[in-house]
């Protein structure tokens, strides 16, 4: 019995007209999130093609140019932009920023507390008293990720929370937007008491 080979091309054909309804920004989101759902993982160089790669153009007679990059921008706009109520939130829009927006000589797939502690100096932000705990309560939050030593990486449910929640009127808990890690359902000692009085009776 014979098997078909897929067409690539009608797959790449499949994909553009799937992404068609949304702007580049939605569209290189999108792509992110089905490496990610596929396994194969967030290139190092995010969006910039490898030296001698063949482009869409190229491997297609369509004729259709690939997305646009977003255009850098300084964190200081950008954060005023997203507004950011929290601390941890504050954490995932700079992870957000150095990750894809920042200038190509300063993008970076993981921040620290210095790169935390450099963004508030930068979008005159105050200083939380312990920038590396913050770090922490986002990776808790599960907006990042945790990296090597210090380092904490962005990871899908922070990067939705800053590309289509924020800024938020801060009428929304941080809990009604994340999944926290370890959390488990904790009785009232209220329930606790009227359980036991029952049990007495």
């Amino acid at each position: 019995m014979s098997t078909t080979k897929p067409d690539d091309l009608q797959a790449v054909r499949d994909l553009v007209d799937a992404l068609q309804p949304f702007d580049d920004i939605e569209r290189d989101r999108i792509i992110r999130w089905a490496r990610e759902k596929l396994g194969m993982g967030v290139p190092a160089s995010i969006g910039a093609p490898s030296v001698g790669a063949p482009t869409l153009e190229a491997a297609s007679s369509s004729g259709g140019a690939p997305p646009s990059l977003e255009a850098a921008q300084d964190i200081s706009s950008f954060i005023a932009k997203k507004d950011p109520k929290s601390d941890v939130h504050f954490a995932a829009a700079v992870a957000y920023y150095y990750q894809f927006l920042a200038p190509a000589s300063e993008r970076k797939a993981a921040i620290t507390r210095e790169d935390l502690i450099d963004a508030c100096r930068k979008a005159t932000r105050r200083r939380p008293k312990t920038p590396a705990q913050v770090l922490v309560n986002a990776y808790h939050q599960g907006f990042l990720d945790r990296g090597e030593r210090g380092q904490y990486r962005l990871n899908s449910v922070g990067e939705n929370l800053v590309a289509m929640v924020l800024p938020s009127d801060g009428s929304a808990s941080s809990s009604s937007t994340t999944s926290t890690r370890g959390s488990s359902p904790r009785k009232s000692s209220a329930a606790k008491k009227k359980s036991g009085r029952g049990k007495r009776a």
